[in-house]
């Protein structure tokens, strides 16, 4: 009796491609930590955010093997994903508005 697990694969990674993501994991938080230093403004949040959404997709991609998921799975962290992105605009508005009164 053959059984199909193709549902039940995870696609495993070479030892590399878990190398470059750490690598490049390390490379980014070193950015933001340089980035946090250096007064852009109002640009600064920002641009932290930019590089910790980076961070997020590599670890949630390459180490949590969201490719090989369900659909069902990834509607679900794209949900959760689109509520905290109205957290984030809800923060940044009042943010913003405490800071120009």
């Amino acid at each position: 009796m053959t059984e199909n697990h193709s549902t039940n694969e995870h696609s495993s990674h070479g030892y590399g491609v878990y190398f470059l993501v750490w690598f490049a994991l390390l490379a980014l938080t070193g950015i933001t930590v340089a980035v946090a230093g250096i007064n852009f403004g109002g640009l600064t949040v920002a641009t932290a955010l930019i590089i910790a959404s980076i961070k997020t997709y590599l670890v949630l991609t390459i180490f949590m093997h969201l490719r090989s998921e369900t659909m069902v799975f990834k509607i679900f962290i794209a949900v959760a994903m689109f509520f905290l992105i109205i957290s984030f605009v809800l923060l940044f508005t009042d943010y913003s508005f405490i800071v120009r009164n």
